[in-house]
């Protein structure tokens, strides 16, 4: 018999009872306290967040905002031959002589096959500081250090290695486009001037594609190719890279021996050059 449910010693109601078990068995659990910060802890923690971020912003910047806002630059050296920028010169080619790029091209199985030069380095001080390169846009800056060029005997193909400068952009912080496109030009044209039966060629067409941005402040390759050589043509192609290996410009280029060639002074065009006369040996190490 189950057992009788009473109230003051009366029996429930069934209305009653079903009101007692619905509350003595209810698993119902009790609201929850809300948290949320007040306006003032709010306003902190986003201002430590944001500080956080630009903390670690500005010491390792993503690459698309270097590019749309690049560090401020110092300025160029009012007196290039300042014990200040003399230092930063020497800086540089101790930089270019320990490139792990430059020393592996230098240990390769065929290294007697290349020899390596410096263009422009023997041409007297005169005629130098009326050349482009290695005159105007020479310096701390701009182009601090020579060309340093590994070139195959056969002079088929070329390895450059070029510092660029703060003081060669376009945009901020980029190396100008027209920059590049010298840079490539006289390096095709060695290109072709070696491989020509009187030694001397002029651009007739070169064709440029800039892949990526390039970056100041930084060693780049120059590499170049005879394509084919046809009588008083030669055909070439190169590219710029950076150090790892990110192609930054692709061109290709037709140059010719032109009819007076032999009128031309072929001694100037050679010690702009360098050749295998001129060979220079790596430093030892």
């Amino acid at each position: 018999m189950s057992s009788v449910l009473l109230r003051h010693g009366r029996p429930l109601s069934r209305l009653s009872r079903t009101q007692f078990l619905a509350r003595t068995t209810s698993t119902t659990p009790p609201p929850r306290r809300s948290f949320s910060l007040g306006p003032i802890a709010t306003a902190s923690l986003v201002a430590a967040v944001s500080l956080g971020a630009y903390t670690v912003g500005s010491i390792y910047p993503p690459s698309a905002l270097t590019l749309l806002y690049p560090r401020p630059a110092p300025a160029l050296p009012a007196n290039l031959t300042s014990p200040e920028a003399l230092a930063h010169v020497a800086a540089l080619e101790a930089q270019l002589q320990s490139l792990p790029l430059l020393t592996t091209h230098r240990a390769r199985a065929d290294t007697a096959e290349w020899y390596e030069t410096r263009p422009h380095a023997n041409l007297p001080e005169p005629l130098r500081s009326n050349k482009l390169t290695p005159g105007a846009l020479a310096g701390p800056g701009r182009l601090a250090l020579l060309p340093l060029a590994r070139v195959r005997r056969d002079e088929s193909e070329a390895v450059i290695f070029v510092h660029l400068g703060r003081g060669l952009c376009g945009h901020d912080g980029i190396i100008h486009g027209g920059l590049l496109a010298t840079l490539l030009d006289e390096a095709l044209a060695r290109n072709s001037i070696t491989n020509l039966p009187d030694k001397v060629a002029v651009t007739a067409t070169m064709n440029l594609k800039y892949k990526a941005p390039t970056r100041a402040d930084q060693f780049v390759v120059i590499k170049t190719r005879l394509v084919e050589l046809r009588g008083r043509k030669a055909f070439v192609a190169g590219q710029i890279e950076d150090l790892s290996g990110t192609v930054l410009v692709e061109a290709d280029a037709l140059f010719v021996q032109p009819r007076y060639a032999k009128l031309l002074n072929k001694n100037i065009v050679q010690q702009q050059l360098g050749g295998p006369e001129t060979a220079v040996s790596p430093p030892s190490s």
